[in-house]
């Protein structure tokens, strides 16, 4: 520990290494995906995905980067410490897939039915990207002077439960299944990341624990593909190219705003959902030791966005959930450093597409479960062991947003057939459609679940029935449980039959115990 406010200053130590590949593993993951829904999903040109869009994108990861960076080192002189650990940043992963998935390449899709030629639709794509990110920073510099009361109305709970959700989920199952694709090197990477960075024991040559990891890995992926045992097609892109491409703001922007009102309730619930996540991970850190100001948390993180879709990015950034798993590694504030230089310099140079071109994704997922696995035991760590229940509770609705994932992937199911489904005559609500609503918005509907039983648990049944009254309310705009299989807020008097009636049920499935609680503890009272 240092002496005093004032003596700590930013240094490297062993841990930033760990640290440093588990960040740029997570950001690296994303690109990669986004990379292949736009350029193998949907035929957009590799060159404007991996020339225009992924140079900016990578650039606001930098400026993030940067600033948290700062922000650590900040915190280390007014407290005097020297193991602050900065907070993770990247691009949010869940709103980078549905700008994939939901904008960017059924816009391409449609210009290109509409007889435009595949080079000039790439770039006005490109254009609609970078607007929709300018506009979610707009939506996001405001609610940053809100966090600190966001924060304050859900117990810890609530805000710790969805992220165990988070990464229980999306962070660690879904990377499962990714390094489960190539079992022996797959489950030796994870096995190894779990021998250094959970058991904490020591490697050859005293290395750190992930780089050993990824290496091994790497090395037992090649062996076996010289013996023809493994396919090629474990890596992260197909191909790659080394070539400078400047991040540059493009005047075309101007022309995506009006492609992007289009896309205003999809962009909305993004924007809104990372802010809800910055709330959760800066709660995350201080259980951790780390005290970091809400406010600074996500006005970085709003003018990270906003410069990386004026540098041509075409998606969103925000802080990390996994704050205490980079703290567990012995990272401090140097990792967040190297991982902005390594990303904006990779993606301005093209090292990031021919690294995902050779790095095997079966030794990189590993890191991810191991981060899944230590913000999950956290969440139960730093709650009283009486709200073990309300954490569990805030499970569900992440389950069901992976299945959306899975199931909406037209690899497994067609987008007709999908669509079908979503209507398919039942006993109650169709099935599907019930597990896309549950998904939808899952992050607050976590939080809600979470707040509502631990209010039950505490017997304060009052509050309880606000908090399921609340979430009647944003259920009936669509911020929860939209009934649109795109996630897409709505106004109740513009929805179709089939629609008003399935969010007529989950609105009144809120507000019906809500007011049988009232009248319960009314009854209590008296």
């Amino acid at each position: 520990m240092a002496a005093g406010p004032g003596a700590a200053k930013l240094r490297f130590v062993k841990g930033d290494i760990n640290g440093f590949l588990g960040l740029s593993v997570d950001n690296l993951s994303v690109l990669a995906l986004l990379a292949g829904i736009l350029v193998q999903g949907y035929g957009v040109p590799a060159r404007i995905v991996l020339g225009r869009m992924i140079p900016g994108t990578a650039f606001g990861v930098l400026v993030g980067d940067l600033l948290y960076t700062w922000l650590a080192v900040r915190l280390g002189r007014r407290s005097g410490r020297t193991d602050v650990t900065a907070m993770p940043f990247g691009l949010d992963t869940p709103s980078t897939i549905g700008m994939g998935l939901l904008v960017l390449g059924p816009a391409f899709a449609a210009m290109r039915g509409a007889g435009i030629g595949a080079e000039q639709a790439g770039l006005r794509v490109w254009h609609l990207g970078m607007a929709a990110t300018v506009i979610m920073g707009l939506l996001k510099l405001p609610l940053a002077f809100t966090g600190r009361r966001l924060g304050r109305l859900f117990p810890q709970a609530g805000l710790l439960g969805s992220l165990a959700g988070i990464a229980l989920l999306l962070i660690g199952f879904l990377p499962l299944i990714e390094l489960m694709q190539d079992p022996v090197v797959g489950f030796l990477s994870l096995g190894l990341v779990l021998y250094t960075l959970v058991a904490k024991e020591s490697v050859p040559g005293r290395m750190p624990g992930v780089l050993f990891a990824v290496l091994v890995g790497t090395a037992v992926f090649y062996a076996m593909r010289a013996a023809h045992l493994v396919g090629g097609a474990s890596t992260a892109l197909t191909a790659g190219s080394f070539a400078v491409h400047w991040p540059h703001p493009a005047v075309g922007m101007l022309g995506g705003f009006a492609l992007a009102r289009t896309y205003l309730p999809l962009l909305v619930p993004f924007a809104l959902l990372t802010v809800i996540g910055g709330i959760n991970n800066t709660a995350s850190a201080n259980v951790a030791g780390d005290a970091y100001d809400v406010r600074s948390v996500l006005l970085v993180e709003a003018i990270s966005t906003l410069v990386a879709g004026l540098a041509g990015g075409v998606a969103q950034t925000t802080p990390y959930i996994g704050h205490p798993a980079y703290k567990g590694m012995g990272a401090g504030a140097g990792y967040t450093l190297l991982t902005g230089l390594f990303i904006g310099i990779g993606g301005t140079f093209g090292l990031i597409s021919d690294l995902l071109r050779w790095i095997p994704l079966a030794a990189l997922a590993p890191v991810l479960v191991f981060v899944a696995l230590d913000i999950t035991t956290q969440a139960y760590r730093a709650t009283p062991l009486r709200h073990a229940p309300a954490i569990a509770f805030a499970f569900f609705p992440a389950i069901a947003r992976m299945l959306t994932i899975e199931l909406g992937d037209p690899r497994f199911v067609a987008p007709a057939l999908f669509a079908k489904l979503m209507k398919a005559p039942s006993a109650g609500l169709p099935p599907l459609m019930v597990i896309v609503a549950l998904g939808n918005g899952f992050i607050i509907t976590s939080m809600i679940w979470a707040a509502f039983l631990v209010e039950l648990i505490e017997r304060r049944v009052r509050p309880a029935a606000v908090y399921l009254a609340v979430g009647g309310v944003l259920c009936a705009f669509g911020i929860i449980h939209s009934v649109r299989a795109d996630g897409s807020i709505y106004l109740p008097w513009d929805l179709h039959d089939g629609e008003r009636i399935a969010t007529a049920q989950f609105c009144g499935a809120y507000f019906v115990l809500a007011a049988a609680l009232a009248g319960l503890s009314w009854r209590r009272t008296r």
